[in-house]
């Protein structure tokens, strides 16, 4: 045992002198001189005055391939921002980078002496090469003049203060992990506006703005000579087409980048400075099925939950580790102009390559035009009298519960295919339909007709009996025994087992006891309580007066329906039927916060913590985490609710507003929430962005502080009649400034006897008087919320603080 002591201190101070070793061994420079070099070997580096950014030779892990780069610092991942050499890597000995003596020009060259890439400066003035605080490598002569600079050459990131214009692009990269070049590209088209276009080598599609509606229902304008796009400091996104997007963080202080990343997606990510993880703090497609070409040329992109990409029946992957390249027949296209069959893939689509177009058409009729030697398959949709697009080609193909259609995939009779099997049976995203084979000939799932011998049938329902018994024996041992499984594993499993669907109403007013027993009501409708046909307990609100259609109900709901999350009150399926509409909930035992916080059986300090900060990371996931972004519009105790565990559930979610992305301050037309934790924005006819949230929180958590209600609104309108959450504001305030030591004390709820921790109840007030102020600039996000109330989640330190450090 003493050896291995011995052994293991060695090893230690061993790996502790090569490590301190390595860093005497690097150097950081602020200027690269003329006639100066760095090397690969050299372990020398660039750096920005304030240390944000290092530019250098950089190397993927694992790989001896390396890069002439510039990345962030403190990243975790050390994220690549630019790169000189982005599809020609050089070798890890013998290359170099340096400005030459002769004509100033920076140069790569690899290990044989060979040029990889060079600026084109040329230039006898060139002094040195210098990193600037922005993350632009700029040469510079010895007045200070810029001569070159990486900002001009972006790879596919933009930084703050770049400037887009409309000679430059941003290009992704192929695929994760990978600096080489890929298909997607944000630029100015002919049009002048701000676009981003899956441009392969045969094919070129734009996708953003929305092809399907003109600029001017974007919110672009084509009169736009400059054209020029830029992100600022703040998290502002804004071109000169009339385009305005904001980081869901906005304001000063954060690193952010605007990257297109491989999937063709436009974002921006903000850097949290204590994990050195990047945020997605706001994007241009919510739907990343959306994307054209992100699943190639006969692909198609589906969400089983998550985004995935297969290829249509019939065709195969022509790279099995690169969708960029899609996917390729199985069969010889000649056979298409002999007998062919149709396979029926509902909810599903491709993008573009129309021949023709019918409107007021017959499925039949649809078919016969099919029959063109040019035809790959044809959509039908089927909303009015039906709607025909004959297809050239399968580009890119999505399955989406809200396409009102099937396409039909035209293949060789002769050639023998499976449905792939997302889309078999249901899933969170779609009901399917089983194949339709059309043009009248035999079913692809058709068993042809033979002669068998009785044996070989008695022999087959035997062997398929005793497996079906064996399975039945097995599915009674697991549900019936408990092995010691944990009850948290069960109810994972449970939760697999039972995915979201559409109930029918017969089936919710059986399992209601037809709406007997009633749990509570709000201004949205009424909960009952009810059991399932499997057991499960459930909560079941039927709506008021709800006046979305069929389809468009089933739309919202079904992305609802992806939302999981531990602090969210599960969502396990709506009905809408007729003027019926209906959601299922998972039943929550121990009721809402309200009944356990404003009367005698109130929670203790632990459990107040604990609920703050269940219910700030809940909403943090719905701001920053959802497929789409989820403002709640309505947080209070009566939708919080608490598990068995007294750990705390959001509801109501369901009926909040789903934000596009790429609208981040669109406005919710009908005002939505209580009297007392509505912020500001509603009074004043602002547009509403996730910030409400972030008020209604921050009148809970001082509501918890407290443990009395402070949003009970003034009846009379006297203006000089205050408001019980501003009044108890301006106290609090008051008592910091009077420098009080026991100010902690007089604020927290009385019931609790003192016994609460003073570091979370100085950082709770902070946070919710944060929350509430009126300008919603100033209130933080639920991410950042989260992340201070982390920080003291442990806390067990009593301290009673001097002063009171506001959030901003």
């Amino acid at each position: 045992m003493r050896n291995q002591t011995l052994k293991f201190l060695y090893l230690f101070f061993l790996a502790i002198t090569l490590s301190l070793f390595h860093s005497a061994n690097s150097k950081s420079l602020l200027h690269l001189k003329r006639g100066a070099s760095i090397s690969v070997e050299g372990n020398n580096f660039i750096t920005s005055p304030d240390d944000s950014f290092t530019c250098g030779f950089y190397a993927m892990p694992g790989s001896k391939a390396y890069w002439f780069a510039i990345w962030f610092t403190n990243s975790k991942d050390k994220t690549v921002v630019w790169t000189a050499n982005r599809d020609r890597p050089v070798n890890s000995q013998g290359s170099r980078i340096s400005i030459q003596g002769a004509d100033g020009t920076m140069v790569l060259t690899d290990v044989d002496g060979s040029i990889i890439w060079q600026t084109n400066t040329r230039k006898s003035d060139v002094s040195a090469a210098e990193l600037l605080n922005t993350g632009n490598l700029v040469l510079k002569n010895p007045r200070g003049d810029i001569l070159w600079q990486s900002f001009d050459v972006p790879t596919d990131t933009l930084l703050p203060s770049q400037i887009l214009t409309k000679d430059k692009r941003l290009t992704s990269s192929s695929r994760k992990g990978s600096f080489e070049p890929g298909y997607f590209n944000l630029y100015f088209g002919s049009d002048n506006v701000l676009s981003l276009i899956y441009d392969s080598p045969d094919t070129s599609s734009l996708y953003w703005p929305n092809p399907d509606f003109d600029i001017y229902t974007s919110g672009r304008t084509n009169y736009n000579g400059s054209r020029l796009a830029v992100l600022d400091d703040t998290g502002l996104l804004q071109s000169s087409d009339h385009f305005l997007a904001n980081a869901s963080d906005k304001g000063f202080g954060i690193k952010r980048r605007l990257t297109i990343d491989h999937d063709g997606n436009l974002r921006i990510y903000s850097l949290i400075n204590s994990t050195g993880l990047w945020m997605i703090t706001w994007q241009a497609i919510s739907q990343p099925c959306q994307v054209h070409g992100v699943c190639g040329t006969n692909g198609i992109c589906v969400y089983a939950p998550t985004p995935k990409c297969i290829c249509t029946p019939g065709y195969e992957m022509n790279d099995p580790s690169d969708w960029n390249e899609g996917c390729k027949p199985t069969f010889n296209n000649t056979l298409l102009n002999t007998q062919v069959k149709f396979l029926e893939l509902s909810q599903t689509d491709y993008f573009g390559s129309d021949l023709y177009y019918k409107p007021n058409f017959t499925l039949e009729a649809c078919r016969e035009l099919c029959r063109n030697s040019l035809c790959k398959g044809f959509t039908y949709r089927t909303w009015g009298n039906g709607h025909c697009y004959v297809k050239s080609d399968l580009f890119n193909g999505f399955m989406s519960p809200d396409f009102p259609g099937s396409v039909y995939i035209k293949l060789p009779r002769s050639v023998q295919v499976s449905k792939p099997s997302i889309f078999h049976g249901s899933s969170t995203m779609c009901e399917s339909r089983e194949a339709e084979i059309l043009v009248g000939s035999p079913s692809m799932y058709d068993i042809p007709r033979r002669t068998a011998r009785w044996g070989y049938i008695y022999s087959f329902c035997g062997a398929l009996g005793a497996i079906e018994l064996l399975f039945i024996a097995l599915g009674w041992w697991f549900l019936f025994t408990k092995h010691g499984v944990p009850a948290s594993v069960e109810d994972g499993y449970r939760m697999i087992s039972n995915q979201f669907r559409r109930f029918n109403y017969a089936e919710l007013k059986k399992a209601t006891n037809n709406f007997r027993e009633e749990l509570g009501r709000g201004g949205s409708g009424v909960v009952y309580k009810g059991v399932l046909a499997d057991d499960r307990v459930v909560a079941v609100k039927r709506l008021g007066d709800v006046f979305q259609g069929q389809d468009e109900f089933w739309a919202e709901m079904t992305t609802v329906g992806k939302i999981n999350h531990i602090n969210l009150v599960r969502m396990w399926g709506f009905c809408s039927e007729g003027r019926h509409r209906l959601l299922v909930y998972e039943y929550v035992d121990n009721m809402s916060l309200d009944k356990h916080l404003f009367y005698l059986n109130f929670l203790g300090w632990k459990q107040r913590f604990a609920v703050a900060l269940g219910t700030a990371k809940g909403l943090a996931y719905l701001h920053h985490e959802c497929l789409e972004w989820v403002i709640h519009c309505d947080v209070k105790p009566e939708n919080i609710l608490l598990d068995i565990e007294f750990q705390p559930k959001i509801a109501d979610f369901g009926l909040a507003k789903l934000s596009r992305r790429d609208s981040p301050d669109s406005e919710i037309s009908r005002i939505r929430g209580t009297k007392g934790y509505m912020a500001p924005e509603w009074a004043l006819n602002h547009p509403i962005t996730a910030k409400v949230d972030v008020y209604g929180y921050g009148v809970v958590v001082l509501e918890m502080i407290k443990g009395v209600k402070l949003a009970n609104w003034v009846v009379d309108d006297a203006e000089d009649q205050e408001s019980p959450l501003k009044n108890f504001c301006r106290q609090v305030k008051e008592k910091v400034q009077c420098g009080n030591s026991s100010w902690v004390g007089s604020i927290v709820d009385p019931r609790l006897e003192g016994k609460f921790n003073r570091k979370q109840a100085e950082t709770l007030i902070a946070i919710g008087l944060s929350c509430v102020e009126e300008d919603r600039s100033k209130r933080p996000t639920m991410a950042s919320v989260v992340q201070t109330l982390m920080e003291c989640e442990d806390e067990t330190e009593i301290q009673i603080p001097d002063k009171l450090e506001f959030l901003n």
